[in-house]
């Protein structure tokens, strides 16, 4: 009987370590790198002074740029067709002198992609996929095959006032360089307090409703999940919440991140509440929540690594978020 227990606990633990690999981690950039800048999802339209901007900041980085053969191509509503959006990106994730990969906007189209991508020679040389928003539907995909992202700002963000978006900068920058991402913010009277540690994951809540029941769904044991929204009525964003609880989501969760929720629009028939109390009423009373984190669709958009590892602490006046170093 003791040789059976201790078989099952050897077992238990072995199945245990292998389950909990850590996230693999593309290489920092470094001076003469290449970034691609492609437009995976929605259209570009006029935004030619913008993707400028943007290739002028990453040169004075000391980094090399490439745009998308299609990026500036109009479909409707998409930045191009499935097909030469697809296109841009296979071949920018192919290519192995692209270090990292920039989405230039979010909107919506991703998803009509990502189950085309072949991601076997990304698998093997591993680089950034950086972006927010939709570019979600990218993040759970790769996270959800053990390889960490890059969740911040893109070229649009660009268009913000540039004394709003120093941090933004900043935080981007340290991030593809590899310099340390420590953040201390307000605590939220709503929070709830604790410390904790874990590899945080997530992204924007309408998309990461739409990956449910499919194999990019994320897998949120032991993970702090981040979320972030724009633009939704209450009633929508209760019920994408609900969707995830239904799902499992929150069920093993060691913690939860709220980033932004923008633009919360008006029903003409009142909810009752703030969306700290809706979204408090959802999640299991028993974990931290960390409320305004600056991540999201504001001018203030702080890098996360998808994957990575952060010490979490919630505290009656400041919160902190410490990422790991490799």
């Amino acid at each position: 009987m003791r040789a059976n227990f201790t078989f099952i606990f050897f077992f238990f633990f072995i199945s245990n370590f292998f389950s909990q690999k850590k996230f693999i981690e593309p290489p920092y950039l470094k001076t003469g790198d290449t970034v691609a800048i492609v437009a995976p999802a929605g259209i570009l339209k006029n935004r030619e002074e913008t993707i400028e901007k943007a290739k002028n900041l990453l040169i004075s980085w000391g980094l090399n740029v490439v745009l998308g053969e299609n990026i500036f191509n109009q479909n409707n509503h998409f930045a191009g067709t499935d097909e030469e959006r697809l296109q841009d990106f296979q071949k920018a994730l192919d290519n192995p002198n692209i270090k990292a990969i920039w989405a230039a906007r979010g909107g919506y189209g991703s998803v009509r992609i990502l189950d085309k991508l072949d991601v076997k020679k990304f698998k093997q040389k591993p680089k950034w996929i950086i972006g927010y928003s939709d570019i979600t539907a990218f993040h759970n995909h790769l996270n959800s095959l053990g390889f960490e992202t890059l969740h911040a700002m893109m070229p649009t963000s660009l268009e913000e006032k540039p004394e709003e978006i120093i941090e933004t900068i900043a935080s981007f920058k340290n991030a593809l360089f590899g310099e340390e991402l420590r953040y201390e913010i307000p605590s939220s009277p709503y929070n709830r307090n604790g410390k904790i540690s874990g590899e945080i994951i997530g992204g924007n809540l309408s998309i990461l409703m739409s990956m449910l029941g499919s194999k990019t769904q994320l897998k949120t044991d032991e993970k702090i999940l981040f979320i972030e929204e724009i633009g939704e009525y209450e009633y929508a964003i209760d019920r994408m919440l609900q969707s995830l609880k239904r799902a499992g989501y929150f069920k093993n969760v060691k913690g939860v991140v709220l980033g932004n929720f923008s633009k919360i629009r008006k029903n003409s028939t009142s909810w009752g509440g703030t969306i700290e109390e809706l979204i408090l009423a959802v999640l299991p009373k028993e974990i931290p929540v960390l409320f305004n984190f600056p991540a999201g669709h504001e001018a203030d958009n702080r890098a996360l690594f998808f994957g990575r590892k952060v010490d979490l602490t919630i505290q009656k006046d400041t919160s902190t978020v410490i990422f790991h170093q490799k």
